[in-house]
């Protein structure tokens, strides 16, 4: 397969991150929001699993190897320091970046002054205002801090590709892009999830999908030159711990609109989904 084959490919498997952003510019009820951000929940869920399983498996094979002295220790510690680094850094450290950015927005909202009663209402009425202007951002940005934490996924998903065809792994480069695009075609709900009644731009959605997106195809492109197990690890890492951060500000946000056992239904429907489109990818690679 050559470059050129790959790189299209892999911008098919990223494109179709696109299938479910536009559901967010349409008007829904408070009990299809939750089912939608719950659904992605459940996707997320699914994800961090999965990424961290592949993490797991390559730094247990690692201790494998050197157990049955096929390979180094330090290599060994090496994989496993990347991977728990990786997510250390991908959950505490995407937390206190977004908890900075919102503590200085919130600096700059002008403070209720005293005075009469009718002046002290007109800027209690422009507070107000700000402060639901700022909700709509920091929802906005929360579907932002999703899409970065799914494109670091993917451009895990992006090395695999370009490796399996770099090295002559047709059928099986065909696979995973028939699979991650099946998985990308559902994540376009785990960015809109936490929206709510924001109903964002069309520029924004394009955005989102690329910043989701387009690291597929950068990922395959490295991939297809440069065959870096340690580098693969340390994204999945990365992308676990991005994950699970983002599943607890969705879970958070989707809280205030109630239905719970609804909720919790399609938080199970989601893990589903992702779990029949990787059984999918499966069989058709068996």
């Amino acid at each position: 397969m050559t470059f050129a084959e790959t790189i299209l490919l892999a911008a098919i498997a990223g494109g179709t991150i696109f299938v479910g952003l536009p559901l967010a510019r349409m008007k829904m009820s408070p009990r299809t929001r939750v089912m939608i951000a719950m659904f992605s929940v459940g996707i997320l869920a699914f994800l961090l699993v999965d990424v961290l399983g592949h993490g797991y498996e390559q730094a247990e094979g690692a201790v494998e190897a050197f157990g049955e002295d096929e390979g180094s220790l330090g290599y060994a510690v090496a994989l496993t320091a990347l991977l728990l680094g990786g997510f250390t850094l991908g959950s505490f450290g995407i937390g206190l970046l977004e908890r900075k950015i919102r503590s200085a927005k919130r600096d700059r909202l002008p403070p209720i002054a005293g005075g009469a009663t009718d002046t002290l209402t007109v800027q209690e009425s422009q507070r107000l205002d700000l402060q639901i202007d700022e909700s709509a951002k920091q929802a906005l940005q929360t579907g932002l801090f999703i899409a970065a934490a799914i494109g670091l996924h993917n451009f895990a998903e992006g090395l695999a590709i370009g490796v399996s065809a770099g090295t002559g792994e047709i059928a099986l480069a065909t696979v995973l892009v028939i699979g991650f695009a099946l998985h990308n075609a559902t994540e376009g709900f785990g960015i809109i999830g936490p929206l709510g009644d924001v109903r964002p731009s069309w520029r924004w959605l394009g955005l989102a999908g690329l910043v989701a997106g387009l690291p597929v195809v950068i990922g395959a492109s490295i991939g297809y030159s440069v065959d870096s197990e340690a580098l693969e690890v340390a994204f999945f890492g990365l992308a676990g711990g991005a994950i699970l951060f983002v599943i607890g500000e969705v879970w958070h946000g989707a809280r205030r609109y109630g239905h719970k056992e609804l909720g919790l239904r399609m938080l199970a429907a989601g893990f589903s989904a992702g779990r029949l489109t990787a059984c999918v990818s499966a069989y058709a690679g068996g």
